[in-house]
């Protein structure tokens, strides 16, 4: 480790140290005691120019909202109606044509409310004389624009409504029939449109009367509350003209101060205070006052952020010289860092690379896991299928049996009478004896075709089925099964046979397993019907297999289509037909379910989807 020494004066190095550090320190009480009263009145004058266009900018909107319905009440009291009618205010033809006048005027020009009064004070007709808080009957004489008006003189107040209790803006005009002054028509105008706008904004906007009462702000909790003393005068001045009618009056807590020539009020608001820069306004015309109050938060806040970096500058200056020295070894230090990172890198990405690796393989072995697994599955489930078939062979094994063995004896005797008919040279009978062994001999080959091909594992792709030929050798398998029951196939496949996407051979199987188990269910009962129908709709098949057995309990229902679960007794089934039938029509995409039929009986529904002949068959 290099140590670096001073060859000559290190006391003089060490006060040089101490002085530079004396001058930073003195430079910093500097900035802090002069900089800030310079920053703060810098940051005060530019907020207040910000706040003088807001001050103008709300000034002119108060003024234009005035100016612009002052002259309508001196329009309205010159209207012929009007005169006319406090000419004989009894009148009520005058009347209801004056309050329709008014309302109309008042819908048009959108004002809060239009009425006349007689020169007693009591109001004949209003815009809202169809409203519950109508002002027709009410008596206004205690307001200074009626008083103003009756003096011949145009008025203008600002007051809440005594019976709306809504605050507006008050415009009056004398009404003159025949050189005398009969009454006094009233212009009201709403200033809450005004007043919104001011909601949300950076800057709190406030209009107070001549008591300091303010009557218009964005904060609704300042609302009616005074800026200067509420003394006794000023209250009696308020209470005579009912300006607030019952509203309560209070006294904002505030405190106000100076800074130069910048006006600043601090609001007390329960635990803490929030200061103000306060710009205002006269508007002499309506006794107004309107000011904007700028939250100094923002100005502090800049000085603040201007001295940290005035100070910041001068420590960065007096740590540049440590810098400087420092680095070359920081250089060295955070290259030997970065080796050491490289190094680590490295090592944890080799570390990666090998736990990937790892996984990967582990990943492969699962993936081949996997597909042997299912090609077991799919073997195993194939096995299944066979197996339900080889078992519905072995059910109906004592009906085939018949059905074999009374052609082989019908054959048999056919044969040995063909020898003795021969000998008496009776050529004819013989030749018909040999035409029924024909017969029956192909009888038995085709039964022997449908079960060779019923038993075989079936190796088909999907495609165009016909149910008919499907249905016709299912019957044929399963003849010697609904003989020995006594049961009865009725088919309907309607007027034109259906085609369906499937596999011939185990769609074949499926439809055995329904009919076999539908001769199962109707044996030894009066009614052995089984009924098969077909119909199509919306691009599905619909076959249905009804017995007039039992019918289906709702337990067993939702476990019927589980593998190894059968109603039948020991030896008589495996459980696996029906399990295997909803497997198989799932592989074509269809469904099969059970219900019970209202009049009786189960009716096992199955569904695919209808596919188009081919086109061989459809030329047929």
């Amino acid at each position: 480790m290099a140590i670096t020494t001073f060859d000559s004066k290190p006391t003089g190095f060490a006060k040089r140290i101490w002085l530079g550090a004396a001058v930073l320190v003195a430079l910093a009480a500097a900035i802090v005691f002069y900089g800030g009263a310079f920053a703060t009145r810098a940051f005060l004058d530019q907020a207040a120019a910000r706040g003088q266009t807001t001050l103008r900018l709300a000034v002119s909107a108060l003024s234009g909202q005035m100016n612009r319905f002052e002259p309508l009440p001196a329009l309205i009291a010159d209207h012929a109606d009007i005169k006319a009618l406090l000419a004989d205010p009894g009148n009520p033809e005058r009347i209801a044509r004056g309050n329709a006048y008014l309302k109309e005027i008042n819908r048009l020009l959108r004002s809060s409310d239009i009425y006349v009064m007689k020169t007693d004070g009591d109001t004949i007709v209003a815009s809202n004389y169809d409203q519950p808080l109508s002002f027709v009957g009410e008596n206004f004489s205690y307001r200074p624009y009626y008083q103003e008006a009756m003096a011949g003189q145009q008025g203008r107040f600002f007051a809440l409504g005594t019976t709306s209790l809504k605050r507006g803006y008050y415009f009056s005009a004398p009404v003159r029939v025949d050189g005398r002054i009969a009454g006094v028509v009233v212009f009201k105008v709403d200033i809450d449109a005004i007043e919104a706008t001011w909601r949300g904004g950076d800057n709190e906007i406030i209009v107070t009367d001549p008591e300091g009462i303010i009557f218009m702000t964005g904060r609704q909790d300042w609302l009616y509350a005074s800026l200067l003393p509420l003394t006794p005068e000023r209250l009696a001045r308020t209470a005579e003209s009912r300006r607030y009618a019952d509203a309560e009056l209070r006294e904002l807590p505030i405190k106000t101060s100076r800074f130069d020539d910048a006006s600043l009020m601090s609001v007390l608001n329960k635990a803490k205070s929030t200061e103000y820069l306060v710009l205002a306004e006269p508007m002499e015309e309506a006794g107004w006052t309107v000011r904007v109050l700028m939250d100094t938060a923002s100005v502090h806040t800049q000085v603040y952020t201007t001295l940290a970096s005035a100070l910041l500058v001068l420590g960065l200056a007096g740590l540049i010289a440590a810098v400087i020295l420092q680095r070359r070894a920081r250089l060295a230090e955070r290259m030997e860092m970065q080796r050491a990172a490289q190094e680590e890198l490295e090592r944890r990405v080799d570390e990666r690379t090998a736990d990937l690796a790892l996984v990967n393989r582990r990943l492969e072995t699962e993936v081949a896991e996997r597909r042997v697994t299912e090609r077991q599955l799919r073997q195993t489930q194939a096995d299944l299928i066979q197996a339900g078939k080889l078992a519905a062979l072995g059910q109906m094994s004592a009906a085939l049996s018949h059905e074999f063995n009374q052609p082989l004896a019908a054959v048999k005797n056919y044969a040995d009478n063909a020898a003795i008919l021969i000998e008496r040279d009776r050529i004819g009978e013989v030749r018909d004896n040999l035409s029924r062994i024909s017969s029956l001999t192909d009888r038995m080959a085709s039964l022997s075709r449908h079960l060779r091909n019923f038993a075989r594992k079936p190796n088909e792709k999907l495609g165009a089925v016909s149910l008919t030929e499907v249905l016709r050798d299912t019957l044929e398998i399963v003849d010697g099964r609904l003989k020995a029951g006594g049961a009865t196939v009725i088919t309907d496949l309607g007027k034109t046979p259906p085609w369906v996407r499937a596999g011939s051979v185990r769609l074949q199987q499926v439809l055995v397993n329904l009919i076999t188990n539908a001769a199962d269910a109707v044996e030894g009962l009066p009614d052995r019907r089984i009924e098969i129908s077909a119909s199509r709709q919306a691009g599905k098949v619909t076959v249905e297999v009804r017995d007039h057995g039992p019918g289906v309990p709702a337990s067993i229902a939702e476990r019927i289509f589980d593998p190894f679960f059968t109603t039948k007794g020991v030896g008589k089934g495996l459980g696996l037909g029906l399990s295997i039938c909803y497997n198989i029509v799932k592989d074509f995409g269809g469904d099969l379910a059970i219900r019970n039929h209202p009049d009786g009986g189960a009716v096992f529904t199955l569904s695919l989807d209808a596919a188009r002949a081919p086109m061989r068959e459809a030329a047929e």
